[in-house]
């Protein structure tokens, strides 16, 4: 099969420049890379040509004299009487294709090194024997992405979830106490598989946390509306406020309001930095009887002709 034109193959135009040459060969080559597609013949083509046409472009006198129609798309010499393995205009030994080229003392850069972190190999080898290389390339192994979700309650106070990996493999994952939504996770070699002795990649949790119906959460603390009714508001009282880790019990104070707050220390969630638990904020919500009680109404009726109060005005609400 003839070779494809390198622009055409790395998707850019002849006058991209140097970085965007760089960036469509990383997207492909990740895209395309062996180790993703093992046993995959045409992907292993198809990456292999990704790498010719970036081993030639991103030489910069080799993709002049390619601009100049004075070499081919595999880098073999268009001038007459020069053969596969004939020589440049500077007299150097040139390799009949550009995989060739970029490792016959030509002292181009280490692009697939950079790419994937390993030593110099020769792009688009697989492994032994790919290419006609003896060495694979070395290169860390790609994380993948999961996602669970908890109720508030186990983010919380801490939990378990299995989760089941892309290489058939199941596996505890622990939810530290405290977790907040859409905190990640790593687990250290659970991604695909590393090449030439490098590292596996990781697995990436990203945890979803379920809304609470009355719990509210900021930073370690724990918000909550607690309704309480009108004698327990008037009298003060002893009553069970919930809270993430079971019911406690609170005294409400005589003369308590709207708006009034109570504060349970260590009430909150585990703070993951400092390994202490925030606290947790009651705020008292008054609320009268319904339907409303006749002798209720009836004593406040008497009680309104003789005591009143400005509650408005004192808000500045007048």
């Amino acid at each position: 099969m003839a070779t494809r034109d390198p622009y055409s193959v790395l998707g850019v135009s002849r006058s991209a420049s140097a970085d965007d040459i760089k960036k469509a060969y990383r997207k492909l080559a990740k895209l395309h890379h062996p180790d993703l597609k093992p046993g995959d013949s045409a992907n292993e083509e198809r990456f292999k040509e990704i790498s010719a046409a970036y081993t030639l472009l991103s030489d910069a006198e080799k993709r002049a004299r390619y601009d100049r129609g004075e070499i081919d798309p595999s880098g073999q010499e268009r001038h007459a009487g020069f053969g596969p393995r004939g020589r440049t205009s500077r007299g150097r030994a040139y390799s009949g294709t550009a995989d060739d080229s970029a490792f016959n003392g030509g002292g181009g850069d280490d692009w697939f090194s950079d790419l994937f972190g390993g030593g110099r190999r020769r792009p688009g080898t697989a492994g032994a024997g790919a290419g006609g290389g003896s060495a694979g390339p070395k290169v860390r192994g790609s994380d993948i992405s999961y996602s669970v979700t908890v109720p508030f309650i186990e983010a919380a106070a801490g939990a378990k979830r299995r989760i089941n990996l892309s290489n058939g493999k199941s596996i505890d994952v622990a939810i530290p106490p405290g977790t907040e939504n859409e905190t990640k996770l790593r687990l250290k070699g659970q991604g695909l598989p590393g090449m030439g002795g490098m590292p596996d990649g990781d697995a990436i949790v990203e945890v979803h946390v379920e809304q609470h119906p009355y719990f509210t959460r900021q930073d370690s603390d724990i918000h909550v509306e607690l309704p309480i009714t009108l004698n327990e508001a008037v009298l003060g009282a002893t009553i069970h406020v919930p809270t993430i880790s079971g019911k406690v019990a609170v005294k409400v104070p005589a003369g308590a309001n709207t708006g009034s707050v109570l504060r349970l220390r260590g009430k909150g969630v585990m703070n993951q930095a400092t390994k202490q638990p925030g606290d947790q904020y009651v705020k008292l919500k008054v609320v009268l009887p319904d339907p409303p009680d006749a002798e209720l109404v009836k004593f406040v009726e008497q009680w309104a002709k003789t005591r009143s109060y400005d509650v408005r005005k004192k808000a500045g609400l007048e």
